[in-house]
């Protein structure tokens, strides 16, 4: 293995979470970045596990510093990034580092680092995408809506990306991905 850093990306509720659960139990020598965010966590989300929780202070003192690999502001509410010193340290140790990200952060590492490869994850058809946003039922129908809205922009973009991997069997593309990451 070698210490490439890979960035999986596509809309909200493509499965972008399922797969990096999946992989992480399967491929645990594949480090995955965990996030900063603004919002406040969901059910179950353990702060330094699923992301980091900070306040806009926090998150602003952070792009300050320079600290950020990438980061945007979410459906005009809530922040998200990617810390890049920890990225940095597992790449310069070697390590195939995962980055589970939205779009706009894929454009970004893109420009960041050059070599990184990007890997859009797309859903099986667009009724299913709807099927899986609607059916989380962690968010009013007027968040829905904008993700719908976003994603229908975010899945004009897949040509933007290195790789395309239609979500149809989480397994699948565990082994898809993986077998990207250690080429």
């Amino acid at each position: 293995m070698h210490s490439r850093l890979t960035v999986l990306s596509g809309p909200s509720g493509v499965g972008k979470s399922t797969v990096v659960a999946e992989l992480r139990r399967s491929s645990p020598q594949i480090w995955q970045s965990i996030s900063v965010t603004t919002r406040p966590p969901r059910p179950g989300e353990v702060d330094g596990r699923d992301y980091f929780f900070v306040d806009d202070a926090g998150f602003d003192r952070l792009i300050a510093d320079g600290a950020m690999l990438e980061w945007a502001r979410l459906y005009g509410r809530h922040r998200y990034g990617t810390p890049r010193g920890p990225v940095e340290e597992k790449l310069k140790e070697g390590v195939p580092c995962l980055l589970e990200i939205d779009v706009a952060g894929a454009r970004q590492v893109r420009r960041a680092a050059p070599d990184a490869r990007l890997v859009f994850l797309a859903p099986p058809s667009w009724e299913e995408l709807v099927r899986r946003l609607t059916g989380r039922g962690t968010e009013p129908p007027e968040v829905v809506a904008r993700r719908l809205a976003v994603a229908k922009q975010e899945l004009a973009a897949a040509g933007e990306f290195d790789v395309t991997l239609v979500n149809t069997s989480v397994a699948t593309v565990c082994r898809r991905l993986v077998a990207l990451m250690v080429q």
